[in-house]
């Protein structure tokens, strides 16, 4: 290739592995650890979305599962792009991040628009069972770094 690369990926993938508490103060943490992971590869994934859908998928998984049983929060860094995973004890899968219900979130309603971000911002998103529970990831796409001119 001639000339300077436009962006350059990330050649080898790198991930993070984190058990976090399973309280609304797991989710500033995982939203700095995605942060974190992003900008120290110098990644060109989109980090505010990164963090959003992160957020979202970690107060869910607080809100809807039982106990105090940690949440583990898995950030794969690919070449890519890159793929936030979030585990918890609860096996029911989130049914509405694949197979979006019927009706629209009423506007005046404070919840129930997380999975819905996350089916519309993310490249790819699901769940799988786990021999502990489930974990439910989305991915995003690597995007070009804007270059000063």
């Amino acid at each position: 290739m001639n000339g300077p690369a436009l962006y350059e990926r990330p050649s080898a993938s790198a991930s993070w592995r984190i058990a976090l508490p399973h309280s609304t103060a797991a989710v500033p943490v995982a939203r700095a650890l995605v942060r974190s992971a992003l900008a120290e590869l110098d990644h060109g994934a989109d980090r505010d979305t990164a963090e959003l859908l992160t957020a979202e998928l970690v107060a869910n998984a607080v809100e809807h599962t039982v106990g105090d049983t940690p949440i583990e929060l898995v950030v794969e860094v690919l070449p890519g792009g890159c793929q936030v995973e979030v585990h918890d004890p609860d096996p029911m899968p989130p049914y509405e991040l694949t197979w979006p219900g019927d009706k629209e979130p009423d506007v005046w309603d404070e919840s129930g628009r997380g999975l819905l971000l996350i089916r519309t911002l993310s490249s790819s998103c699901g769940h799988r069972p786990t021999a502990a529970g489930k974990a439910v990831w989305f991915r995003l796409p690597a995007v070009p770094r804007r270059h000063p001119v």
